[in-house]
């Protein structure tokens, strides 16, 4: 399943969640509810996951975490807040690059028309 299939599936679910949902809540109802939904169609979803951050001799062994990692392809990374800003682009980038993941989707939950407000942002470095 390539990360365009998957992408296909999140941004369904996407959908399900804000149509049954709507816009107003914290971030984590939405990751969860999110997560219920790809796991109901048969994807695999891990939920805050922990990765490492490795800087010269620093190593944390939690260094961040990100939201939804989707068949350990895709990372989802869940925002409800009023728009969206530069730094939740650079955010997502920056988790792609350190998991050498290639497709992120950055989604803001907390909007009345949410076709406008779910991003693909791709880590180009990966060959």
């Amino acid at each position: 399943m390539t990360e365009n299939d998957i992408s296909y599936a999140i941004r369904g679910a996407i959908f399900k969640v804000h149509n049954n949902i709507g816009p107003g809540l914290l971030e984590s109802a939405y990751e969860a509810a999110l997560a219920y939904e790809l796991k109901k169609e048969g994807y695999t979803v891990s939920t805050q996951v922990g990765l490492p951050f490795v800087y010269e001799t620093i190593h944390m062994d939690m260094g961040y975490r990100i939201d939804l990692l989707v068949e350990n392809k895709v990372i989802v990374e869940v925002k409800s807040v009023d728009q969206l800003a530069d730094v939740h682009f650079k955010q997502l980038l920056t988790y792609l690059k350190l998991s050498d993941k290639r497709l992120g989707i950055l989604v803001n939950f907390n909007t009345d028309k949410i076709d406008q407000s779910i991003k693909r942002v791709v880590n180009n470095l990966i060959e």
